[in-house]
């Protein structure tokens, strides 16, 4: 069977309109709150509201796709983040928002399990890394069209929420015309998810999520703050944040393809260093733009490999379970990371972004090279 079969590619033709969407409120939505005058911390508090509603949503999912099914999951998420972006519309307030933000989060992490878990079925192990880069290519794609719609179009609350409503709606299209099952009869969801994550043989895999949200997490959160205290002009901002999301895009397909034919705790060790290399080398104030760029090679590309590698270690039944419960560590990593490194630069230095990230690399580097038994591959055979 091929590897991207007409189910995949309806599928990820799905999620880059609604990844489209999604890139054009995350940017906006702090800028339509500030532009009504709430204070900063009510700001906050609502772009945190949708992390919230991301760790709901991850929780909700496979209890959802037992029930439902990959399609229908999928059509009621996207109905569920069509509804939320409707509400922006109703009212302009903190409570009404903070409501409509959370509630946009569980659509949103609901669509990305039903989307990782489905192509994880769809897949096998041979070709389970290049599905994984072609749903982060997508991603990626999706949030840099989506920051080039926010720079050419008009951004006014009214002139933006009717066509990203469509776009979401329009989401639900492509997979109208196909049905994604999987693979076995076992039913979907039928394991809990705690206790995928403490599954000794996929530690490693979560352990990477982890750290993989707390990298991303403290780019894209903290990044434009240091360039900016570097004195870099907003326009000068998104061109380094465009080349660093870029590179990510680059490297997902040889890094998909790499894991798949050497393994993927050899390519997870190289993508590790490479991340340190590249925090060093943005501490010695070298030149930026090879930096950022490898940097974001290799921290873009972490999190499929590391979900693939643990999706390895479970039965073919488990695996809605343990993308949920990889999503989670992410989630938790994306919360987390940015947060403390940001006290950390308050308090003492910018650098401590790069510092943070060449440390939590090189500790995960550490795990990585410990030696370990060989655990057996329930799904290699999948």
């Amino acid at each position: 069977m091929t590897t991207y079969s007409r189910p995949v590619l309806l599928l990820l033709c799905g999620l880059l309109l609604l990844t489209l969407a999604i890139a054009v409120l995350n940017t906006l939505v702090p800028l339509w709150l500030a532009h009504a005058q709430l204070p900063t911390w009510q700001v906050g508090m609502v772009g945190s509201a949708y992390f919230c509603g991301n760790l709901l949503g991850t929780l909700l999912a496979g209890a959802l796709i037992k029930r439902a099914g990959f399609n229908r999951s999928y059509y009621l998420a996207s109905l569920i983040f069509a509804a939320a972006c409707v509400g922006l519309g109703v009212t302009l307030g903190f409570w009404s928002w903070l409501a409509w933000r959370f509630i946009a989060g569980i659509g949103c992490a609901m669509i990305w399990v039903v989307v990782e878990s489905a192509l994880m079925c769809s897949g096998n192990v041979r070709n389970r890394g290049r599905l994984l880069a072609a749903y982060m290519m997508v991603y990626y794609l999706g949030t840099v069209l989506g920051q080039l719609l926010v720079s050419t179009l008009p951004t006014a609350l009214m002139d933006v929420l009717p066509w990203v409503t469509g776009l979401v709606l329009a989401a639900i299209l492509p997979l109208l015309f196909t049905r994604i099952v999987s693979k076995q009869g076992e039913p979907q969801g039928a394991t809990r998810v705690w206790p995928m994550l403490r599954l000794r043989q996929a530690r490693l895999g979560v352990n990477g999520c982890i750290i993989s949200g707390i990298v991303l997490g403290s780019l894209y959160g903290l990044m434009p703050l240091y360039l900016n205290h570097q004195g870099v002009s907003d326009a000068g901002i998104g061109y380094w944040m465009a080349v660093m999301v870029s590179a990510g895009i680059l490297g997902q397909w040889p890094a998909g393809r790499l894991a798949d034919r050497f393994g993927r705790l050899p390519v997870l060790r190289l993508q590790v260093l490479v991340v340190i290399l590249g925090a060093l080398a943005m501490l010695g104030n070298l030149a930026m733009g090879p930096a950022l760029f490898i940097l974001g090679a290799a921290g873009f590309t972490l999190y499929p490999v590391a979900m693939a590698w643990a999706c390895e270690r479970v039965e073919q039944h488990q695996l809605v379970a343990m993308n949920q419960a990889l999503l989670l560590s992410y989630t938790i990593g994306s919360l987390l990371g940015p947060a403390y490194t940001a006290l950390l630069m308050q308090h003492y230095s910018d650098k401590l972004l790069f510092i943070m990230i060449a440390s939590v690399s090189f500790i995960y580097l550490l795990m990585l090279l410990r030696p370990m038994g060989e655990h057996p591959t329930p799904v290699a055979h999948a």
